[in-house]
């Protein structure tokens, strides 16, 4: 009889937390609070995660490795984007999360808004330079005159698409702050299963359709992601939420806008830091073939398919972080994220031993390719080894952003990625007998460098001590 009561009481819990309301996080069961959050950030991310997949899936029915690097490269130069979305985001989540830790619901509406004038603002940039270098932007990466071909209408619609993206990543962080994750789960989903029925459509043709190609893909994902803008903005509209647009909060704030930046400035630094070294990373890959590169690009895919989940946890813990400071509750705070970060270390380490025995016949379904299908093997399980210590490393990084110390994780991204991952990736994969394998091996050895530095640095403290 306990156990059929404690699964209601789980039940009711789960349709609470996919349902949704604003909530005020600061007092009450801490597990009860990483479970209302997590569970929609972490059905959000999965939705996200599964984009990637299902992109790449339909991508590699063309049967071209060329447009398999296409894509690969443009979503290299895409991360760039997702890094300044990402950056606004989380300066927006931390400073939203705090107002509403303060009772103070105006300035967490007026917080909002200037963080999507930021973003409007970056989004124009983006498209205005998309608009005119998408080919050399290739070119840059490194393409072939065939990869330029074949996939730069893909790189067109993704770089002057890209408010999608800002928007629909921006808003999310607000409503996260908000403590709604599940509003900005449902927007993701409605995104990403658009996404899915247009891509077979765009790609392949459909009756009077015409089949695009790479290209369609590209042209889903912005219909798709544009869908999710609109319901998000319907949302925003009401009268319901923590976050109203109004008059009153349509109105450029100096002092707001400045302060998001400062923070912002070290999240995006941070992003770009860490996404500079990704292209790198895929500048040494590329160089090893069309096969070797197409094979690390499925494999990554797959990769933040099960990782992307896992930043549903590290957000649920950035946006208890804000809101249990704002409400002058640091060691709260504090048990949070030690609790979300052990929670995500037994995911993360599931999925390893999986990846570990599986990892060719995952990599089978997306190619037929036998030595894609083997440089894809290897990324998979190498990778993979790292992956307990990323489950606690992610969560700790974000706490650090949901405090508004973004200073820290900006230094401690330079010193892995630049200082520690791109030489060894240069070393293992030119100098040594490793071959492009060296470059997996210095992403797993890296990223749990950055996990152990993480953990250390933020059982100092001095995150509680920051203002915003």
């Amino acid at each position: 009889m306990q156990a059929l009561r404690k699964a209601r009481y789980i039940l009711s819990l789960f349709r609470q937390a996919i349902v949704g309301t604003e909530q005020n996080f600061t007092e009450g069961s801490i597990n009860r609070a990483i479970f209302l959050l997590s569970i929609p950030m972490i059905l959000e991310m999965a939705m996200e995660s599964l984009l990637a997949v299902v992109d790449i899936f339909f991508i590699s029915r063309l049967n071209n490795n060329d447009a398999v690097t296409a894509v690969g490269l443009t979503e290299s130069v895409i991360a760039i984007v997702y890094s300044l979305a990402m950056g606004v985001g989380m300066a927006a989540t931390a400073m939203v999360a705090r107002r509403v830790g303060e009772q103070d619901r105006p300035g967490a509406s007026i917080a909002a808004v200037n963080a999507l004038y930021i973003g409007a603002f970056i989004s124009v940039l983006i498209s205005i330079g998309g608009l005119i270098f998408y080919k050399d932007i290739l070119r840059l990466m490194g393409a072939s005159a065939g990869v330029v071909e074949v996939g730069s209408g893909y790189t067109w619609w993704m770089l002057t698409g890209n408010f999608t993206i800002v928007a629909l990543f921006l808003v999310n962080a607000i409503f996260r702050g908000a403590g709604n994750a599940a509003i900005a789960m449902q927007s993701l989903w409605i995104a990403n299963i658009l996404n899915m029925i247009l891509d077979p459509i765009l790609i392949f043709g459909w009756g009077p359709i015409p089949s695009f190609g790479v290209e369609g893909a590209a042209i889903a994902t912005n219909i798709g992601r544009g869908a999710g803008v609109l319901y998000q903005v319907l949302f925003l509209m009401g009268t319901r939420g923590v976050i109203q647009i109004t008059k009153g909060s349509l109105r450029a704030d100096r002092n707001v806008i400045l302060r998001l930046l400062e923070v912002a400035a070290g999240n995006v630094g941070q992003f770009l830091i860490s996404t500079a070294s990704w292209l790198f990373l895929a500048r040494i890959v590329v160089t090893f073939g069309s096969a070797a590169f197409a094979g690390y690009q499925i494999a990554i895919r797959v990769i933040i398919f099960t990782i992307l989940p896992s930043w549903g946890m590290a957000n649920a813990a950035a946006t208890l972080v804000g809101q249990n400071l704002g409400a002058q509750q640091p060691e709260r705070a504090e048990t949070s994220v030690w609790r979300a970060g052990f929670l995500n270390m037994v995911f993360l380490g599931l999925v390893s031993i999986v990846f570990y025995f599986v990892s060719e016949p995952i990599m089978r379904i997306f190619s037929a390719d036998d030595q894609v299908v083997h440089y894809g093997t290897q990324c998979l399980r190498i990778v993979a080894f790292g992956y307990v210590f990323y489950g606690y490393g992610m969560v700790i990084v974000q706490a650090f952003n949901g405090a508004g110390d973004s200073r820290t994780p900006t230094i401690l991204n330079l010193f892995c990625y630049w200082l520690f991952q791109v030489p060894l990736a240069w070393v293992l994969a030119r100098q040594t007998g490793l071959g492009v394998t060296g470059t997996f091996w210095a992403i797993a050895i890296a990223e749990s460098v950055i996990a152990v530095i993480a953990i250390l640095l933020f059982r100092r403290g001095t995150w509680k001590k920051v203002k915003i």
